[in-house]
């Protein structure tokens, strides 16, 4: 009764300082809101983490796909999404072999999941000497490229980060995205299976095969290439096709085009507008 309270507690706590983030201007402007959700995670800036970089255990919190496309060099990947027993072991595993600080990251300012994955390997893991490397990966390979990978590759070239710019070019509203990918296109959809979960948006006429299937989505590539069909990529919110287009943009894949907000952006559609599509 009283971890069911406390639980309820800090989900409260939580909720509402994300809502003051969201509504106040003077917490919205934060560079770092996560500090202002996990104020008791120990941080470790970019210098910092460059000083001792040779004497700290890095972890990725991120998925597979993001840590094989961009990462710190030598950095291990355990992705928060792990169930909890097994995330548990492996940081357990890790401070059984050292005593190195152990540092997590994830993609930049506003991602929480290095916070997420420190609070979990202090309260339940019971690991001491953890911090949140919160600046994130972009920053990290810009300041220090030679100490970074980019799809294998080391030193990062600041020129083959891409943009948000770069990335909104290639991103279509949910509407116009849908009235455009027809049969003159190549429609692709990397939801994983629990995430259609039986919903698809072109049923029959789409190419259902999720991220982590690179030798299919290659496959996919080189026949829009070929083709010369432009490839319309969707996936649950518009978040994993950020990833692939290093792929795309690495094998030089021309014309191609995300849907914003992802399948999720459907549902926010008004009916009558999708009858007149």
């Amino acid at each position: 009764m009283i971890m069911k309270y406390f639980y309820h507690k800090t989900l409260f706590v939580t909720s509402f300082i994300l809502f003051l983030i969201a509504n106040n201007p003077s917490y919205a402007n934060n560079d770092y809101p996560g500090r202002l959700v996990y104020p008791s995670i120990p941080i470790i800036s970019t210098e910092q983490l460059y000083e001792q970089f040779e004497n700290s255990i890095i972890i990725d919190a991120r998925s597979n796909y993001e840590y094989e496309t961009l990462r710190i060099r030598n950095a291990i990947n355990i992705p928060l999404g792990l169930n909890n027993k097994k995330f548990i072991q492996r940081i357990k595993n890790l401070r059984e072999h050292s005593d190195q600080p152990i540092v997590f990251y994830c993609n930049g300012h506003s991602c929480m999941k290095s916070y997420k994955a420190a609070r979990k390997a202090i309260i339940y893991a019971k690991t001491d000497k953890i911090y949140a490397y919160d600046s994130g990966v972009f920053d990290w390979a810009r300041a220090y490229p030679d100490y970074a990978e980019l799809l294998g590759k080391s030193p990062v070239q600041a020129e083959h980060l891409i943009s948000k710019n770069s990335f909104k070019k290639h991103s279509l509203p949910a509407l116009n995205f849908i009235k455009n990918a027809n049969e003159e296109t190549i429609i692709l959809d990397i939801r994983d299976r629990a995430q259609r979960d039986g919903f698809y948006i072109f049923s029959g006429h789409e190419h259902s095969i999720p991220l982590n299937n690179k030798k299919s989505i290659k496959s996919i590539l080189q026949q829009a290439k070929q083709s010369q069909k432009p490839l319309y990529i969707y996936d649950a919110t518009g978040k994993q096709v950020r990833w692939l287009q290093y792929y795309l943009e690495s094998e030089k894949v021309k014309e191609y085009y995300f849907m914003e907000g992802g399948a999720q952006a459907f549902f926010t559609i008004p009916v009558e507008e999708l009858l007149d599509s």
